[in-house]
């Protein structure tokens, strides 16, 4: 893995089995470009009064050139109860965002080279009689 990763917990104890999961989900990423610059993933666990478990947070940040692509949701779901979903669906929506950036890269690089592939002929001259 090439990317320099950050993994940070947050009123949770450190935990290796998270911590591995994370570092597969960063890897699958690394196959859709190789720009990828930094990733920076914190864990956390906030302290809330509920009647039911604790919803973990996954903040991702990934850095590119030129841009950073960051998902930070408050979990709403009580499927974030268990800290591997939260992760599934904090990535989820980080390669959603990978995908979307590096597809808009892509068409203003071929908007940018249309213009100068396509070249006009030139205007005939008096045609000779």
């Amino acid at each position: 893995m090439n990317i320099p990763l950050q993994i940070s917990f947050r009123d949770i104890s450190h935990s290796d089995a998270v911590e591995d999961r994370i570092r597969e989900k960063v890897a699958k990423l690394e196959t859709y470009t190789d720009r990828i610059i930094s990733c920076r993933v914190v864990v956390e666990a906030p302290h809330r009064q509920h009647k039911k478990g604790t919803l973990y947070h996954i903040r991702v940040d990934l850095t590119l050139p030129g841009e950073e692509i960051v998902v930070d949701r408050d979990p709403d779901d009580h499927a974030h109860e268990d800290v591997y979903i939260a992760i599934r669906d904090a990535f989820e929506a980080v390669r959603r965002q990978l995908k979307k950036s590096l597809r808009q890269t892509r068409e203003k690089r071929t908007k940018k080279m249309k213009p100068s592939m396509v070249e006009l002929p030139e205007a005939p001259l008096e045609a000779e009689a």
